[in-house]
């Protein structure tokens, strides 16, 4: 017999929320933040982030001040964890053979101003790109895309090739303490406190471009209501979400990309995702 059925929402959001920090209890996975990072290079990828030699994914490393980045020269769908490289805040390698993107110098500026993100993913996709010829901000009007419902910035000036402190300043004071920034002419950014984090909004960001591409084809978006769109983002923001995202992009990448982790790659499934066998319910 069903014994839930004359619960409220409130109730039943409480209970989800409480078996799904459970159940996702434990670490995504084994892999290292290097790792994670290389394989958000390839999963960003097969999503359509790669635009040539274009964008950068920085992770921060485990001394202050310092990230791991791809080389130059490398496409995301290049990139494995032992190509990865470490840099300092004035991008000097400390790790690893090649030399970073310079473009890499607004992540120091955005690492300082927000302690709370550890990784940063700046691509130029398709769609956000056509977007950001229009001018205009992202709509946010799927209830799949409520991750970046108002939490994505807009910067309506362009401030050329980014690799000048200036564009740091910029671009990290656009961001603001929000999740996301679509760079008018340019591309997007997103700032998460975890890889997974980022990961998954990037995914995300470039499909509700698309999205809103369409839309504006067809006709006028229409706005969701702010009290449950609120409600929504809220409810898809979770860490335990995040960690299960990001497992199945991983899982997806690990199989057509198995070159990926060079240093004893585990098996897709025990390398992505790791749950807890404890009570969920608890």
């Amino acid at each position: 017999m069903a014994t839930t059925l004359n619960d409220t929402k409130d109730v039943l959001m409480d209970r989800a929320h409480r078996r799904m920090a459970g159940e996702f209890s434990v670490s995504t996975s084994t892999l290292t933040v290097r790792q994670k990072t290389a394989l958000t290079c390839r999963i960003l990828s097969d999503a359509g982030h790669d635009s040539g030699l274009a964008g950068q994914i920085t992770a921060r490393g485990e001394e202050p001040g310092t990230y791991w980045t791809q080389r130059l020269g490398l496409g995301f769908d290049e990139i494995t964890e032992d190509n990865l490289l470490l840099v300092d805040e004035d991008l000097n390698v400390l790790s690893g053979t090649g030399m970073p993107n310079p473009a890499n110098r607004f992540h120091s500026w955005i690492y300082r101003a927000r302690p709370d993100v550890n990784c940063i993913v700046h691509t130029h996709p398709l769609h956000v790109a056509a977007l950001s010829m229009l001018e205009v901000p992202l709509e946010i009007s799927q209830m799949d895309l409520t991750p970046l419902y108002d939490d994505c910035a807009f910067l309506a000036e362009w401030p050329g090739v980014p690799v000048g402190n200036e564009e740091g300043e910029i671009i990290s004071a656009a961001l603001g303490d929000k999740r996301a920034v679509l760079l008018a002419h340019h591309g997007q950014l997103v700032a998460g406190g975890t890889v997974e984090e980022a990961c998954h909004l990037a995914v995300l960001i470039e499909r509700a471009a698309r999205l809103q591409l369409l839309a504006m084809s067809a006709g006028t978006i229409k706005p969701l209501p702010p009290a449950l769109a609120a409600e929504a983002h809220d409810w898809t923001s979770s860490d335990a979400r995040n960690r299960a995202n990001f497992a199945y992009h991983a899982r997806r990448a690990l199989v057509r990309h198995p070159d990926c982790l060079t240093a004893n790659p585990p098996s897709p499934t025990n390398a992505a995702t790791k749950t807890a066998t404890t009570n969920p319910g608890a």
